[in-house]
């Protein structure tokens, strides 16, 4: 078990950050110690940078939570069709999310080269 510090380290994640998905409901700590310190296990912390990957693409809070209870189907019932569907269609939107970045990010190197040449 470690606590919300080195939790933070090892994801990125600020402790602020990590308290709100707590409040939305995002991941919850799996314990907590006699003092009262959260205390999260590798579990939560795979759940924590599963959210992370997802922020810049501009995924909802809502649209995280249905994807981490898709991933916890998944997990205790690897064969369930749905719940295999479903992640599929998270699939083919994250692909479609990142393919829009991409082009994004051609922009800005086209739009930072206009501006190196002026």
């Amino acid at each position: 078990m470690m606590q919300i510090g080195e939790v933070a380290e090892r994801t990125g994640l600020s402790h602020r950050t990590m308290r709100h998905y707590e409040e939305v409901g995002l991941v919850r700590p799996s314990g907590r110690s006699e003092g009262g310190f959260r205390l999260y296990t590798e579990d939560d912390v795979e759940r924590l940078l599963l959210i992370r990957r997802m922020k810049p693409l501009d995924y909802s809070i809502e649209s995280m939570k249905e994807l981490l209870s898709t991933v916890d189907t998944l997990r205790r019932s690897p064969g369930d069709v749905a719940a295999r569907a479903e992640l599929d269609r998270f699939l083919s939107e994250t692909l479609e999310r990142r393919a829009k970045l991409a082009r994004q990010l051609e922009m800005a190197d086209e739009f930072s080269a206009l501006l190196r040449s002026l």
